[in-house]
């Protein structure tokens, strides 16, 4: 009795692994976890969590449309939900960008599931026809004022299934702590790689119409933004060759305080991706890379910053260049081998930028108390840029999945992508 009331727990080892990355828990054959629809349903957790559902759409005269609903949650105070728009193209000189703190959220909505959420300002509405050519589809549509007014509708093929890296409830999550059973935090990522979009929207009384293609992300982190990690990368490239191709990466690298041995060996990166061809989902990349270990394995998913050059306005070393990287086992049964792509697109210098949409002050945009309560140390300025350009997407892989490609084949069309640096 006295021995149990005396004792404390074991210590833990300082340089223990204190941070489990999603892509070191599955094999290469292993990574492809399809979506079921309790996965991309609102889990409006409580604590430090930051959730978000966005859609990212490019039209065929290469304008980038991204709606997004952020429902962020701070300690004991009432979560703050956003919904954020912005429509753009750099080629015409054109930006739209609303962000506004919506009244009355609600999730499901009569009628719905919890992937679906509605409030005074705007629905995401999400329906289901299992068996049918576009077995998921959403609606949206919100009032964000009277010079903005959009109206979506998304179709995602059965053809191209959502997905996670991993199988099972665990799938997509990676995990900081060294128990990941009772963790310091996590990040979750759940993605529709390709879908098709029609819509219209209504900018200061002028309706436009619009159709194009897109991706969907569900995203979660369980921790303050700035314990998750110092930077941030995001890409979607989208084509209608090959009878339709997307390919996305979401990479995130972690602060030094969570690595393989434990606080001081962090600065870990990890990577998720997809390829889509002939609009069929073909493979699934996962990639960690720790810091002092050269890569070992048959897969590769990285973002890669080329020709780096200091942005006085940010003080972060601003990419130059771009490259991303693909190469991962095919999941259709019977197009057996391995797929690989690669893209690499010019953004050009500070002084010229090329497809700069927008450099964008996150603590200019955050909610004052969600501001107050990340609690950024001093002197850290995150900032994310925002590009869209075109590109060529470079593809190898089973000559079942498109004609030509064993040899190798050169896609051409849109990249949207973001780059963010937080600390």
């Amino acid at each position: 009795m006295f021995s149990s009331i005396f004792s404390t727990a074991p210590p833990v080892d300082p340089h223990a692994p204190n941070f489990n990355s999603v892509s070191s828990r599955y094999p290469d054959n292993e990574l492809f976890g399809e979506l079921e629809p309790k996965d991309n349903e609102w889990a409006c957790a409580g604590g430090f969590v930051t959730e978000t559902q966005t859609l990212y759409v490019i039209t065929e005269d290469g304008t980038s449309v991204m709606c997004q609903v952020i429902h962020s949650s701070v300690g004991l105070w009432y979560p703050t939900i956003q919904f954020t728009c912005k429509i753009a193209n750099p080629a015409k000189g054109e930006k739209t960008w609303k962000s506004i703190n919506v009244n009355n959220f609600v999730t499901p909505p009569p009628g719905y599931d919890k992937r679906s959420s509605k409030a005074d300002e705007y629905s995401i509405l999400f329906k289901s026809d299992p068996g049918s050519e576009f077995p998921d589809t959403v609606t949206i549509r919100a009032n964000l004022g009277q010079d903005l007014q959009v109206s979506l509708e998304i179709k995602r093929p059965a053809s191209v299934p959502g997905f996670k890296v991993g199988k099972g409830p665990e799938g997509g999550f990676s995990y900081f702590g060294t128990d990941h059973r009772k963790a310091d935090g996590y990040v979750v990522h759940r993605f529709w790689p390709r879908f098709q979009a029609t819509g219209h929207i209504i900018r200061s009384g002028k309706a436009e119409q619009f159709e194009g293609s897109g991706m969907f992300s569900h995203a979660i982190q369980g921790m303050r933004p700035n314990l998750v990690a110092t930077a941030w990368n995001f890409g979607h490239f989208q084509s209608n060759e090959l009878g339709g191709v997307s390919a996305i990466q979401m990479e995130f690298k972690t602060t030094d305080a969570y690595g393989k041995r434990g606080a001081g060996s962090g600065g870990v990166v990890v990577n998720v991706g997809s390829l889509v061809i002939g609009n069929k989902l073909v493979s699934i990349t996962a990639e960690t890379n720790w810091p002092g270990e050269e890569h070992s394995g048959n897969l590769i998913s990285r973002t890669t910053h080329l020709n780096p050059e200091k942005d006085p306005d940010t003080s972060y070393p601003k990419p130059n260049d771009i490259l991303f990287e693909w190469k991962g086992p095919s999941v259709v049964s019977d197009a057996p081998g391995t797929v690989e792509a690669k893209l690499q697109a010019d953004l050009g210098t500070v002084a010229s930028p090329k497809g700069l949409i927008e450099k964008v002050d996150v603590l200019a945009e955050i909610p004052y108390v969600l501001k107050v309560a990340v609690n950024y140390v001093a002197g850290t300025k995150p900032y994310i840029y925002q590009w869209i350009n075109p590109t060529k997407l470079s593809i190898t892989g089973p000559e079942a999945l498109a004609p030509g490609l064993s040899s190798g084949v050169e896609v051409q069309g849109l990249l949207y992508n973001e780059a963010t640096f937080i600390s």
